[in-house]
């Protein structure tokens, strides 16, 4: 079975890479099992940041309200892909 990715699509003149850099590393080290890839995709649109699982937006900037933290990332993407997984002092 072929494990999920995760698309972090950010605005590159908005300067928003180190944010997708680090939420990619953050998902990287907590999934490191259950994750296929993390994919950093410059977007063509100016002011876009989504994270996309599949074909499921789980965070959209404007939609979502700015950035999301590590802890809601955390679990957005537990929830889609290994729903009965404790984060530890993360669910807390």
């Amino acid at each position: 079975m072929q494990k999920p990715g995760v698309k972090i699509i950010y605005c590159p003149a908005c300067h928003w890479l180190p944010r997708a850099a680090w939420m990619a590393q953050e998902l990287l080290h907590t999934f490191s099992e259950e994750l296929g890839e993390v994919a950093l995709i410059p977007s063509e649109v100016a002011g876009e940041f989504k994270i996309d699982i599949g074909k499921e937006t789980i965070w959209e900037r404007k939609r979502d309200g700015g950035f999301p933290d590590a802890k809601v990332l955390k679990q957005r993407v537990r929830d889609i892909i290994s729903p009965n997984r404790e984060l530890g002092h993360t669910d807390r």
